[in-house]
């Protein structure tokens, strides 16, 4: 793999990162207007919209053919593009942004453990390690270093549902590796068709079952900020960049850059009024640490089989 290649790769997930970062508190907000579950359909049904004629008029009309391949794009799409939004802003809606924001970064862990089993690619120790460092990091900043959390009934129902919905991610990242043939532009276009299929059916169930609303005009108005940046920045361009670095560094490497996402929560908490513990910003430290340390370390490991 090219230097350049991977450093554009790890660039363009960490600009996803830092917008799926901004969603958690941005989309909180949000809710008490409109419930996570059309906060998502919306959210993802106009970003698909927005980019099918997208992908149309840049790679053309046959990029939106799937070629025999519907059924395991429609398979990550649903689990991806539909479940994990709903499970993890359901469990948003019940739970503290910090907690969601630290329960995602066990995402690294899962992949690995995934990829490992499944796969039989054991990581690097020291990749192992980083994430592990990166993880004990992400606690001392959500935590402030007391680990007591006091968790209610609640918060406990909220962080299972985002700890699934962070596992749909963990599964839909791994699958598009399947699709190298793809461009990242068609890749991301034919799993949100599916994905955001989902997303309307699943709401209009939810709905005929009495859990949740159809939000007025008024409601959805009142919050059309978040939702636009949720369907533009969060959903369109996120995944976009998503996919093109992925598919330049591999599912691992861009799991472990999620890491900083709780980093992400903390920094608009900062800019809003709130001041941190040293325990906080050595978390932070260590984080940020470990992402550098485990980079500098893939670059030295390309030197050598380069030159080898």
């Amino acid at each position: 793999m090219q230097p350049s290649k991977f450093a554009t790769g790890l660039l363009f997930v960490l600009l996803a990162v830092i917008a799926w970062g901004a969603q958690f508190p941005i989309a909180k907000s949000a809710f008490p207007a409109v419930d996570p579950f059309h906060v998502s359909a919306i959210r993802y049904g106009v970003a698909t919209l927005l980019l099918i004629p997208i992908v149309a008029a840049i790679e053309g009309p046959a990029a939106l053919r799937y070629y025999g391949r519907v059924r395991p794009a429609a398979t990550i799409g649903v689990i991806g593009m539909a479940g994990s939004p709903m499970l993890v802003f359901a469990g948003l809606g019940l739970t503290r942004a910090e907690h969601a924001a630290i329960i995602v970064s066990l995402q690294p862990s899962m992949t690995a453990i995934a990829d490992w089993w499944l796969r039989g690619r054991r990581p690097a120790p020291f990749t192992l390690g980083c994430i592990a460092t990166a993880f004990a990091g992400v606690v001392l900043v959500v935590t402030r270093g007391n680990p007591a959390l006091g968790l209610s009934a609640r918060e406990i129902a909220g962080d299972l549902l985002v700890l699934v919905g962070a596992a749909c991610w963990v599964v839909y990242t791994m699958g598009t590796e399947r699709f190298r043939g793809w461009s990242a532009l068609k890749l991301t276009v034919l799993t949100l068709i599916p994905g955001s299929l989902g997303l309307v059916a699943g709401t209009a169930l939810l709905v005929a079952l009495g859990l949740s609303h159809v939000p007025s005009p008024a409601a959805v108005a009142s919050v059309a900020p978040q939702l636009a940046f949720l369907a533009l920045a969060g959903v369109a361009a996120a995944m976009l960049m998503w996919n093109a670095g992925t598919q330049r560094i591999g599912a691992l490497n861009a799991m472990l850059m999620q890491n900083l996402m709780p980093v992400i929560v903390f920094a608009i908490q900062f800019a809003q009024g709130q001041r941190f513990e040293p325990a906080e910003l050595l978390g932070a430290g260590l984080v940020i640490g470990a992402l550098i340390a485990n980079n500098l370390y893939l670059r030295a490991k390309h030197r050598v089989r380069a030159s080898g």
